[in-house]
């Protein structure tokens, strides 16, 4: 059988017989799945270190819920929600980290913070420049 491999920024996953776990983190009031128990940037923190800890391949940060019915969000929002967050994790796990965005902007700022990975709800089709961000960075797109 050949090995699937997926390299994200500098790092190389062998995907063919496992999956990769990915820890999602919602830093958003209204998150259907946590309630906003993240939404402060130290808790939000604090729970990335817990999910590598506990076997997180990547951490996925997303500042604007897509829950349905949930109100979109300013880029400046979502961005003052999931910078903070990303720059201090890169410089404590050693995991991809992946931006949960429709954003081109909120996607290139976290890219330049330390993101590898964008988890775009849209496929890259949201947001006309998505997809050029994501080839110049030579970031992954899921």
């Amino acid at each position: 059988m050949r090995e699937r491999q997926w390299k994200i920024g500098e790092r190389l996953f062998n995907v063919s017989r496992d999956g990769l776990i990915m820890g999602v983190l919602n830093v958003t009031p209204d998150s259907f799945s946590d309630g906003g128990k993240f939404l402060a940037a130290e808790k939000a923190i604090e729970h990335g270190l817990k999910m590598v800890a506990d076997g997180a391949d990547i951490v996925d940060v997303g500042g604007e819920s897509t829950r349905p019915g949930a109100e979109a969000i300013a880029a400046d929002e979502e961005l003052r929600r999931v910078i903070p967050v990303i720059e201090k994790l890169r410089t404590k796990i050693d995991v991809p980290i992946s931006i949960d965005t429709s954003k081109t902007e909120v996607a290139f700022a976290a890219i330049q913070s330390g993101a590898s990975i964008v988890n775009d709800v849209t496929g890259g089709r949201g947001d006309d420049g998505m997809l050029s961000v994501i080839a110049k960075t030579k970031s992954a797109l899921i």
